[in-house]
């Protein structure tokens, strides 16, 4: 479940949040702005903002203040050196980030409701969080500048499309990359063509699943610049009429699970229908990074490491 869905749940449930969110980041520090963490009053927390002492410190903060109906939204500096007085976050990364501490409860149900339908529908949702808490932008508002000082600050965000995962094929490795692809914060949607599957059924780490006719498969992608693409299914037929939907939609990531005698068969077919070697190429098959993986669950883990390596970006470790 991600961010707004979870604020959704606890709201409905009675609970009041509180979401903290990093605003403003200076030097080395290991929260990055936009990053989001959501306390419950029951004790319940999503999501992070960098982890350690300093994250815990913050939790500890807001399970404090959420206690308070009266509580307004605030900020709070965290400063990773240890002579940073009050405000110092318990690290030694020498830098420091900025929390927006929002509070919500029944009154911005409503606003959370319509920003989880609109973002699931493809939709990009512009935030603002302010001095005064939290509110959706319409199209008509007055965009001010992000200011991080005073009284009166504020700050707005575009809320995106949540990135999702679309495995086509619901067999034996659906299940552990089903499962993978959740911990690591996408939405996961599982497709198949065949009715009363075992493991469709198992599967209880997708959000949706569905029996789908594998001729209107890219209909079935709802926002292809945050979408992830498995090819898993019982065919080498059906993979390939898949694959032709897929390529030439402009998707986060592309791939094909299969021997590489399958995928060259397919990838003649393509060409000779008109597919391009640049976009072929963008495919990932056999899909995965090369770990000598055998069981399901490694071949998950493998097709996992290479749709982060996609979603992060290639950027090296300093």
């Amino acid at each position: 479940m991600d961010i707004w869905g979870f604020i959704s749940k606890e709201i409905q449930k009675g609970n009041r949040v509180m979401l903290i969110t990093v605003v403003s980041v200076r030097g080395s520090s290991p929260g990055k702005k936009g990053f989001k963490m959501v306390v419950s009053s029951d004790g319940q927390i999503l999501g992070s903002i960098g982890g350690g002492v300093m994250e815990y410190k913050m939790v500890e903060l807001a399970r404090e203040k959420i206690k308070d109906p009266a509580q307004g939204a605030f900020l709070k500096w965290q400063i990773h050196d240890p002579n940073a007085g009050e405000d110092a976050s318990g690290l030694i990364c020498a830098g420091s980030q900025l929390h927006a501490f929002v509070p919500l409860s029944q009154q911005e149900l409503p606003y959370i409701k319509d920003l989880v339908t609109q973002s699931e529908s493809g939709n990009t949702i512009r935030m603002e969080l302010s001095a005064r808490g939290f509110r959706c932008l319409k199209a008509e508002d007055h965009l001010r500048p992000d200011c991080l000082e005073g009284i009166d600050w504020h700050c707005t965000e575009d809320i995106l499309p949540p990135q999702t995962l679309y495995i086509f094929g619901g067999g034996h490795i659906s299940l552990p990359l089903s499962q993978v692809a959740q911990m690591i914060g996408l939405r996961v949607v599982v497709l198949d063509d065949r009715e009363a599957l075992n493991t469709m059924e198992r599967n209880t780490f997708a959000n949706m699943k569905k029996t789908i006719d594998y001729g209107s498969a890219a209909q079935h992608i709802a926002h292809p610049p945050s979408s992830f693409v498995c090819i898993m299914t019982v065919g080498h037929g059906s993979d390939q009429l898949i694959l032709e939907q897929m390529a030439r939609l402009p998707l986060k990531y592309l791939g094909m699970i299969g021997s590489k005698k399958k995928i060259q068969k397919i990838y003649a077919n393509l060409e000779a229908k008109g597919f391009t070697a640049n976009e072929l190429g963008a495919i990932d098959a056999p899909m995965g990074i090369p770990i000598h993986d055998e069981l399901p669950e490694e071949i998950a883990v493998s097709i996992a490491a290479a749709i982060i390596k996609t979603k992060n970006g290639d950027r090296e470790k300093k």
